[in-house]
């Protein structure tokens, strides 16, 4: 039997997959309240396992594109995802049966299952990452053969573009400027594909994996703390079981540059004893991590700042200065960690000049072995980032 995904399981999932977001996908509140709205309106959410899925299904995508900084201001809808949706159903002529989100990552996890509510749709328990990544060639649908386009992106006002391109890599090319004309966040609809095809694609029970972690962030049991109940959370998922609580501290350095679509960034972090310092370097997504100069973690393994009493997730854009948190990083899916997908989703994709190293790895070296070099000259500017 599906699960159903009810009202009461919303603010779980807006939890847990901001903290997989690690600091992008879009702040998940706005989202979480449309989810709200739409299941009081039409019912819970089927949430089917990929082992549910027929393979004859009609899977499409549900999601958004652009800078989270943005979307705190130009707040997105349901309508504004039909229009995408609904354009790339009669482009390809054919409506769809199942719902699966494109990231497990703030808003672009909370949207899909309001979108799904609307339509009377299933929601596949599964995305495209495992956690979330800025660019649309960053998925495992794309390591796996399925085509990005014909694509459909659109405003609020209902402008509509279809993109039909060779590759991932150029649909992201073309239709990131066209984001930035919409005002720097759109919906979109992409990576269309049979059940047959997420079942060798997509990445399973990721869905119900945010809200376990969320439920555990949430809990109200105070014999434990909350950052050592969301490691116990993430310990227990074989995709994020080598989870890690990185460094403690308050932010007290923290620059962003919202352009050509996407937000770039760099956090500090001081430790509240001693003179340790952390630095975070994002673009929509936190990327890499490092203790004064030493390798901690990198992508694509998870790195998100949280709030060192709650546990609470941070997005890139939420952070503040002065904010006391925590830096917890754990390992990502498997599937993002093949040579292929490392190609499109590992370091070099986002500027920087290391090779990427499990983060339990990492954890076992002796901090000589992973140092870096100088902690200000490593963030990736914003053009030689954009250029990756």
């Amino acid at each position: 039997m599906p699960k159903l995904i009810t009202i009461d399981d919303i603010d779980d999932l807006a939890t847990g997959s901001a903290f997989l977001g690690t600091g992008g996908g879009g702040d998940p509140y706005i989202g979480s309240l449309l989810a709200k709205e739409a299941i009081s309106k039409h019912g819970p959410v089927s949430l089917l396992s990929l082992d549910e899925v027929p393979d004859g299904a009609r899977v499409f995508i549900a999601s958004g594109m652009g800078a989270p900084t943005v979307d705190i201001e130009k707040l997105c809808s349901v309508a504004d995802m039909h229009y995408a949706v609904e354009a790339l159903e009669n482009h390809l002529g054919y409506t769809a049966t199942a719902i699966m989100a494109a990231e497990i990552g703030g808003l672009n996890s909370v949207m899909p299952v309001a979108y799904a509510a609307m339509r009377g749709l299933p929601l596949i328990d599964a995305d495209g990452m495992g956690r979330a990544f800025p660019s649309l060639h960053m998925t495992s649908f794309n390591v796996h053969g399925v085509s990005c386009t014909p694509m459909a992106l659109s405003d609020e006002h209902g402008n509509v573009v279809i993109f039909r391109t060779k590759n991932a890599e150029t649909a992201e090319e073309l239709s990131r400027p066209v984001v930035t004309a919409m005002g720097a966040s759109a919906s979109l609809s992409e990576y269309p594909m049979s059940g047959l095809e997420a079942k060798a694609a997509a990445l399973p029970d990721t869905v119900s994996a945010a809200i376990a972690i969320g439920a555990a962030v949430r809990s109200d049991d105070k014999s434990v703390a909350a950052i050592d109940r969301l490691l116990a959370a993430l310990r227990s998922h074989s995709y994020y079981r080598h989870a890690y609580r990185i460094f403690d501290g308050k932010i007290t350095e923290l620059s962003r540059d919202t352009s050509r679509g996407w937000v770039f960034g760099r956090c500090t972090v001081s430790a509240l004893q001693g003179s340790s310092e952390a630095e975070i370097c994002f673009q929509n997504e936190n990327t890499v991590v490092r203790v004064d100069g030493v390798l901690r973690a990198v992508v694509p393994d998870l790195i998100c700042i949280v709030d060192r009493e709650t546990a609470q997730p941070i997005t890139t854009e939420a952070l503040r200065y002065g904010q006391r948190v925590a830096i917890v990083g754990c390992s990502a899916p498997p599937q993002l960690r093949t040579p292929e997908a490392l190609v499109c989703m590992g370091p070099s994709a986002f500027g920087e000049n290391v090779d990427y190293v499990a983060i339990e790895r990492l954890a076992e070296l002796e901090p000589a072995a992973v140092l870096s070099g100088p902690v200000e000259a490593k963030c990736p500017s914003s053009a030689a980032a954009a250029q990756n």
